[in-house]
């Protein structure tokens, strides 16, 4: 009788043990899926942030312009500005300088 009881106890570990490695499996599943979630919300709220920095202060931009660029920025008109939706569109302008 105590032997069956035995048993029947290390059946019943088993079993459990079994159950409590599936949900841990799933819950660590679920704690993966939300952290790439935020991950990728927080990649898109920088790159929004981004732009409203930039759309909202042309004055940062400049400065930011002045401390780390070396060239100048010039304000192109956008009757120039021209959308390329293939690089066969890229026509290069290659200036030869004579020696």
């Amino acid at each position: 009788m105590l032997r069956r009881l035995y048993i029947l106890v290390i059946v019943a570990l088993i079993v459990s043990t079994t159950f409590i490695k599936n949900y841990t499996k799933k819950l660590d599943q679920e704690i993966f899926s939300v952290k790439e979630n935020i991950s990728y919300l927080n990649d898109i709220k920088q790159l929004i942030q981004l732009e409203y920095d930039y759309l909202s202060s042309p004055e940062k931009l400049l400065e930011l312009n002045n401390l780390y660029l070396d060239e100048k920025l010039q304000h192109t008109p956008r009757k120039n500005i021209n959308v390329i939706s293939n690089v066969d569109q890229i026509i290069l302008k290659i200036s030869k300088i004579d020696e």
